[in-house]
């Protein structure tokens, strides 16, 4: 961490993370497939259900942020005793939000769906779905935990290889499940929700079997733990900004599907098919993201200016790479991505404009992710909640809901590229802000 050829470094700290995200996307986008198989109405309801699930998500993988830097910065002051600690207050924290999401997948699961549509049909796939998979969230919590204590002490390829074996299990059980296949009942949405619950389960199982074999810095006696509410607030001072940031993007999803359900339901399918694909985009950039993070949290508990600045550049440089990449490929070919999903002439007539319009946004994404990350790892956590509520609640929806007045579907989908143009502003000013109070500013010639 504090020697290693910066570019070095991030490579193979990023690359497993990359692969484990592109698989983790191809996931997200075979299960939509398998669910579009069922009716339209079925992947509807899968997207309508998305901000809830991923609220879910956004809870853990948010207080794994704060593990991770936390845990990062210790080691890099050679403090371990610190960053077991630090452990064990992040599994409590994490146990916790668990039984919180399981008590809402258990009695507001219909609420939510309603309060968004009447249509029965998609009310029903969309409980069935987010009852089981919230209700048996145990897994996800605890992979995600455990796979940030590998990460944070640069064995990312753990880490890899707990994501790929949940991602593939969820994929070879989905059709499995949903069809009936190989003598399973036929169980429809149903069967896709076990196969994401059973894929997080199994990864929770590898996660903790590697961590007790291969992390010899991490040390978790079960019968010890105790709460320590002085270090589990300093937890919480860098996860609750993440969780907020992305809670804030399933908050907007919720609002677009509430606006895009006044033209038709089909425009909801097309944002949720988007969602899907986009992934295998975003996922990676976000894999670069956390291969970066433990990086410069580490250096700066090192104190060493210039491997900050010469990682989050390098870091900048791929994903715009890869934001490039998508952005070409959603303005030539969003017909045959839309096809994955059985696409109807309607969603076609939607979705081609639609993947277009919005993919303009991806020409500022790259830059407004590392960023905001790279004011996360100083401890500027908060920075980056003030960029998504400045992008997503004060821009984006404001202008979906002006630009829905005008009658015109197409025009919804520009308020997105709208919204990332004046992120870009805000996320490079905050950096320089972080990086000025941090002492980590120096100017890199070379």
């Amino acid at each position: 961490m504090g020697y290693m050829p910066e570019n070095k470094l991030l490579l193979s700290m990023a690359i497993p993370m990359v692969i484990s995200m592109l698989v983790q996307a191809l996931y997200n986008v075979v299960d939509s497939i398998f669910v579009a198989r069922l009716s339209e109405d079925a992947l509807t309801a899968v997207s309508v259900a998305f901000p809830l699930q991923n609220i879910m998500i956004s809870v853990s993988v948010g207080f794994g942020v704060g593990i991770n830097a936390l845990l990062s910065r210790s080691l890099g002051q050679k403090n371990l005793k610190r960053a077991n600690d630090v452990a064990i207050q992040g599994l409590i924290l994490e146990v916790l939000s668990c039984a919180v999401m399981m008590l809402i997948g258990a009695f507001g699961v219909e609420a939510f769906m309603r309060s968004q549509t009447q249509i029965d049909e998609i009310v029903h796939y969309g409980v069935t779905y987010l009852r089981i998979c919230m209700c048996l969230s145990f897994g996800v919590f605890i992979s995600i935990c455990y796979e940030r204590f590998l990460q944070s002490t640069g064995r990312t390829i753990y880490s890899m290889a707990i994501q790929l074996v949940g991602a593939v299990t969820n994929i070879i059980f989905d059709p499995i499940l949903i069809f009936g296949l190989l003598g399973f009942p036929k169980m429809g949405i149903a069967g896709a929700a076990a196969a994401t619950v059973l894929g997080q389960w199994i990864s929770a199982v590898v996660a903790i079997v590697l961590n007790k074999k291969k992390n010899p810095e991490i040390h978790i006696d079960l019968r010890k733990i105790r709460p320590d509410f002085a270090l589990q607030g300093e937890i919480c001072k860098i996860s609750i900004p993440s969780i907020v940031m992305a809670s804030i993007g399933s908050v907007t999803t919720y609002i677009m599907d509430v606006i895009l359900f006044k033209f038709t339901p089909t425009a909801v399918a097309v944002y949720g098919a988007y969602f899907k694909l986009q992934s295998f985009f975003f996922m990676p950039v976000f894999g670069l993201n956390n291969g970066m993070v433990p990086i410069i949290a580490y250096n700066y508990g090192a104190q060493k200016p210039d491997r900050i600045h010469r990682t989050f550049r390098l870091a900048m440089t791929y994903a715009v790479c890869i934001m490039l990449l998508g952005f070409a490929l959603f303005q030539l070919i969003p017909q045959v991505f839309l096809g994955f999903f059985d696409a109807s002439p309607d969603m076609l007539a939607i979705g081609i404009p639609a993947l277009r319009r919005i993919s303009l946004c991806f020409l500022f994404a790259g830059i407004c992710i590392i960023s905001s990350s790279t004011c996360q790892a100083l401890g500027y956590s908060i920075y980056g909640m003030f960029i998504s509520i400045a992008r997503q609640i004060v821009v984006l929806i404001p202008s979906a809901y002006l630009l829905s007045l005008t009658g015109v579907l197409d025009n919804v989908w520009l308020a997105f590229p709208i919204a990332e143009l004046m992120s870009l502003f805000m996320s490079l000013m905050l950096l320089r802000t972080a990086l000025r109070k941090t002492g980590m500013a120096k100017v890199i010639t070379a």
